[in-house]
């Protein structure tokens, strides 16, 4: 989310540099904090893309989400949360993950104040000029020293991904699947496109979302009462036989007597 130019940047509203953060006592800081908006303006968004552009993210953001739970792994997964580097522009990627952290729910991350900056983020395109996610914001992210940013682009269905060489570099090194996956050594998680969305992978199982979950329940259920059903004709047909060979058996004892 965002243009690409810091032209009209100086018109919105910055954190501070990390030495004047350092400076300010505890009020002044909460005062900062307080004060930073929880939003970016239209000014700074890119159009709306519609359900193209929604939907993959929505899904991306719930199988992390049920991800990281499941393992009781601490981790923030957040969606156009404006971010506030020191002394850098705000910017609301579309996806963005910190490892570590509470997850409590966020109006805003400011690296300062969190103690932390991002270490993962994703940004969905679906058309339109693809300068901002594919040049601006890889330079941007790796100068930010963000370890590892993805590019998904809707419309062409591709899926990019680039990584800090090491937690030092500020430039990155473009990433190359493998079996037509890619490695995020962040999330310890294997990103492949899947029809229109981006499938995670742990390993051989891929994360599902609610939907997927309820359906496969639903597939086992039914699936379950079929075996009961079959097993309670076997169990119908086996004692049918059973009263058949004892009837025989009684008719051949009082055939003998």
């Amino acid at each position: 989310m965002g243009r690409h130019t810091d032209k009209v940047g100086d018109a919105f509203p910055r954190a501070p540099s990390q030495e004047e953060w350092e400076r300010m006592g505890q009020e002044e800081r909460d005062r900062v904090v307080a004060t930073l908006p929880g939003e970016v303006t239209y000014e700074e968004m890119a159009m709306p893309e519609g359900d193209s552009h929604q939907e993959p993210k929505a899904l991306a953001r719930e199988a992390l989400r049920g991800y990281f739970k499941r393992r009781g792994r601490k981790a923030y997964v957040g969606s156009e949360l404006p971010v506030y580097y020191p002394a850098e522009r705000r910017f609301a990627p579309d996806l963005l993950v910190v490892l570590d952290v509470e997850n409590h729910r966020r109006k805003k991350w400011l690296v300062s104040h969190e103690g932390h900056g991002l270490d993962w983020v994703m940004e969905l395109h679906v058309g339109g000029d693809r300068k901002k996610d594919a040049e601006f914001n890889v330079s941007r992210y790796a100068r930010l020293g963000i370890p590892e940013y993805f590019i998904f682009d809707g419309g062409r269905l591709t899926l990019e991904g680039y990584r800090l060489a090491t937690p030092d570099a500020r430039v990155y090194t473009r990433m190359e699947p493998r079996n037509g996956r890619y490695v995020s050594e962040v999330l310890g998680l294997e990103l492949q496109v899947e029809g229109e969305d981006v499938r995670f992978w742990a390993g051989n199982a891929p994360l599902l979302v609610s939907e997927e979950f309820i359906e496969r329940l639903e597939d086992q259920t039914m699936s379950l009462q079929r075996r009961v059903q079959e097993e309670s004709r076997r169990a119908d047909e086996a004692e049918r036989r059973f009263r058949e060979l004892e009837a025989e058996l009684a008719r051949l004892k009082s055939s003998r007597s």
